[in-house]
């Protein structure tokens, strides 16, 4: 104790220097303008700087667990390819070569890649920006994956940017159904969970297990059928009513979000024209109900 007093005696001076100069500081960048002005813009310049190598440091810190996601998802795809061939060799030992089909289902469908930039889980209306707009083609009302599952749906769109409504978000409500049955209702957020979702308006004679993976349905012009959403943990299954409700564990982790995939639709404006021009002849019918 005596040596710690000892010492700041014998630097007494270099302290008080010390203190003097920090007053004198606060004082000249207070009260002058462009002193001020310097102040602010180095201190700007300095943080901007700390963000972005915080940023590159999470950032690369984050590519072990993405490599590891990238690893087991070409596993499962690899697994995947394997049993196809199977499959297919038994069709073969068959003979139905001259019956089979390629399915062309995701012919129309391609992807474009883009990265977010601004991202929130915790509101209870939440929205994710991307790097991507319309000078890249995108356009509103176009579906948005990442490598787990679904993610959002494009809602406006700039020049450079565009907004995503995020499927943790009330507004946003997806067709799905339980992998491998016929049944579909409508996916949910409920405000809460960021990693949890509910599957609404199931029909009751619909087969599920805990543990079941649930995919879009297909049923509309934004999501290829079969994109993986989650899976089951949970229901509020009534049997005495027409539908039930599931609880779901999403796939796609919305804390981490990086890069993400645009869904691009070649047939959606021909579906388009064609939902117009039902609906022009239904609201025709009601005008008109006894035409022919």
């Amino acid at each position: 104790m005596n040596e710690l007093i000892a010492f700041f005696r014998n630097n007494s001076k270099w302290f008080l220097f010390i203190i003097y100069v920090v007053i004198s500081c606060m004082l000249l960048f207070k009260h002058n303008p462009y002193q001020h002005h310097v102040y602010l813009t180095s201190a700007n310049a300095v943080a901007s700087g700390t963000y972005s190598l915080s940023n590159e440091i999470t950032s690369y810190f984050n590519l072990r667990e993405i490599n590891a996601d990238l690893n087991a998802r070409n596993a499962a795809l690899q697994q995947e390819v394997v049993n196809l061939r199977e499959q297919l060799d038994i069709l073969h030992e068959k003979n139905f070569t001259d019956t089979m089909k390629v399915d062309s289902t995701m012919q129309h469908f391609e992807f474009i890649v883009a990265h977010v930039i601004n991202n929130s889980v915790s509101k209870p209306y939440n929205y994710i920006t991307i790097n991507k707009g319309s000078n890249d083609g995108l356009k509103p009302e176009w579906g948005v994956i990442d490598q787990n599952g679904v993610v959002g749906i494009v809602s406006n769109v700039g020049p450079h940017t565009a907004r995503v409504i995020s499927l943790l978000n009330p507004n946003f409500r997806l067709s799905c159904k339980v992998k491998n049955s016929d049944g579909f209702g409508s996916l949910v957020w409920n405000g809460s969970d960021p990693t949890v979702a509910l599957l609404e308006e199931l029909p009751r004679h619909t087969i599920y297990h805990k543990g079941d993976t649930v995919v879009t349905s297909g049923y509309s012009a934004v999501f290829p059928p079969g994109i993986p959403v989650g899976r089951v943990i949970s229901d509020n299954q009534n049997r005495k009513e027409n539908f039930f409700t599931l609880k779901i564990k999403l796939f796609a982790d919305f804390t981490t979000l990086s890069n993400v995939q645009v869904v691009v639709n070649s047939y959606r404006p021909e579906l388009k024209a064609l939902e117009a021009g039902e609906k022009e002849e239904e609201e025709e019918n009601i005008k008109n109900p006894f035409k022919q």
